[in-house]
């Protein structure tokens, strides 16, 4: 049982990482998930060695600390409105504290055997009480489908009054029980922060998923198969309990990395090819964004529901993988252009031609007759869009230059760096994909004010 619910964690944390390791809830669900596959692990082996278990014991006591802190973060950033920028110093400060506050309790129980210690009850009440709290926030004020909020809801409310993890090591409940429920868990937990990406994006997530899973039952099956008939046939012994994580983890990692594995291989093997290595990772982009298309019509998605997917298209015009599972390959407009070109029906010419559409809007918004570039309220909308996408101006990346620009990215360039603070760019983004988006549904989004 220790093994499957390992196994489960530990996938469900390296799916959400690699659909996205620069969504911060992403990668801090996938440290939840991850760290409470290791302590699943490390406690396994605690109780099969008997020399190291006191050594064992204090490092599981500081780890079980950190499931429960990237949970409350995840849901922190949940809460967060997803149409406006703002810093995340509040956040920062609450998950210090809430992390804090559970490594004191860590170090006053000394470990994680029993009887329970107050250390043990104040890491309990720090983590239930500071997500029960984040919960409330991320369902009251977030616009999410019922359905996943209802996920958050009961996940939470699992992870909050059960701890889990605290519960295994003290003995207090049939650890056979207790690692049943707590794959229950751990399946809703990852599956909601998968929903919820996929919903941020608007694609689909059940053949992607599927697909993983799969693999992953697959090649834990053969891999933790063979260690689990080595215990059964010398006995759990601590070296053997290792081995029975270590190669579920090391297979179940190449089995979802395979991707991101397959791209550093390339960057070893074709060090002296660059255009080739470029080649591939497109090839094996494309072909991963391939599941999470969304076929279907955009008749029936709301008008928010559009801009957000305008917005997401917008801020992936320079990735053409990311593009072929954007919604708005399905656009009417999109047939239309196909067919005037003879184009075949095929997604990397639907992302190729949404990408052209997206070029043809932007360049829509640009003032007439005024030149190349302005820094007037009319020129806002298209300076915002068109110098950061389309040419590719990063003026507020660390360590950014105006190198390579021609004369008139130059000059956007400074302005940027200038005059123009970042929470102002990000808000002129999202009124200019606004427009656009109007502009491809025929007007039936309500323009900015």
């Amino acid at each position: 049982m220790s093994a499957v619910v390992f196994a489960l964690s530990w996938w469900l944390g390296l799916y959400l990482l690699a659909r996205n390791p620069r969504k911060p809830v992403l990668a801090l669900a996938a440290l939840g998930l991850t760290s409470f596959a290791v302590v699943v692990a490390l406690d396994a082996v605690r109780l099969a060695s008997a020399e190291h278990a006191d050594l064992l014991g204090r490092l599981e006591g500081f780890l079980v600390t950190v499931p429960g802190v990237a949970w409350f973060a995840v849901l922190l950033e949940l809460s967060r409105p997803s149409d406006a920028w703002r810093s995340r110093v509040g956040e920062i400060v609450a998950v210090a504290v809430v992390a804090g506050l559970a490594l004191c309790g860590a170090v006053l129980a000394g470990g994680v055997d029993g009887p329970p210690r107050f250390g043990h009850w104040m890491t309990s009440a720090v983590v239930s009480l500071a997500t029960l709290g984040a919960m409330l926030r991320a369902v009251l004020g977030s616009k999410r489908p019922r359905s996943m909020t209802g996920v958050v809801v009961v996940a939470t409310l699992f992870f909050a009054l059960g701890n889990a993890i605290l519960v295994i090591p003290l003995g207090l409940v049939p650890s056979g029980l207790v690692l049943a429920s707590t794959g229950v868990d751990v399946l809703l937990l990852g599956v909601a922060v998968a929903a919820w990406d996929a919903f941020d994006e608007g694609q689909p997530l059940r053949a992607d998923m599927r697909r993983s899973f799969v693999g992953t039952a697959v090649v834990a099956t053969v891999f933790g198969g063979q260690a689990l008939i080595g215990i059964a046939a010398v006995g759990p012994y601590p070296a053997m309990t290792a081995l029975l994580f270590t190669s579920l983890a090391v297979a179940i990692a190449i089995n979802v990395l395979a991707d991101p594995l397959a791209g550093l291989l390339d960057r070893v093997a074709f060090a002296g090819s660059p255009d080739l290595r470029a080649d591939r990772d497109a090839l094996r982009r494309t072909e991963a964004a391939l599941p999470r298309r969304s076929g279907g019509p955009l008749d029936d998605v709301d008008d928010d529901t559009f801009v957000r997917l305008t917005r997401r298209a917008l801020g992936h015009y320079g990735d053409l993988s990311k593009l072929v599972a954007s919604p708005l390959t399905a656009l009417p407009v999109i047939d239309e252009r196909l067919a005037r070109r003879g184009a075949p029906d095929q997604p990397l010419e639907r992302a190729t031609e949404l990408r052209a559409l997206l070029a043809d809007r932007i360049a829509a918004l640009k003032p007439r007759d005024a030149g190349n570039f302005g820094t007037t309220e009319q020129w806002r909308h298209y300076n915002s869009l068109y110098f950061p996408y389309v040419v590719g101006v990063r003026a507020y990346a660390q360590n950014a230059t105006a190198a390579g620009l021609d004369p008139t990215a130059r000059q956007a360039w400074q302005w940027f760096v200038t005059e123009v603070p970042q929470r102002s760019l990000h808000n002129w983004q999202n009124a200019a994909a606004r427009v656009i988006a109007a502009d491809l549904r025929g007007g039936r989004v309500v323009a900015v004010s």
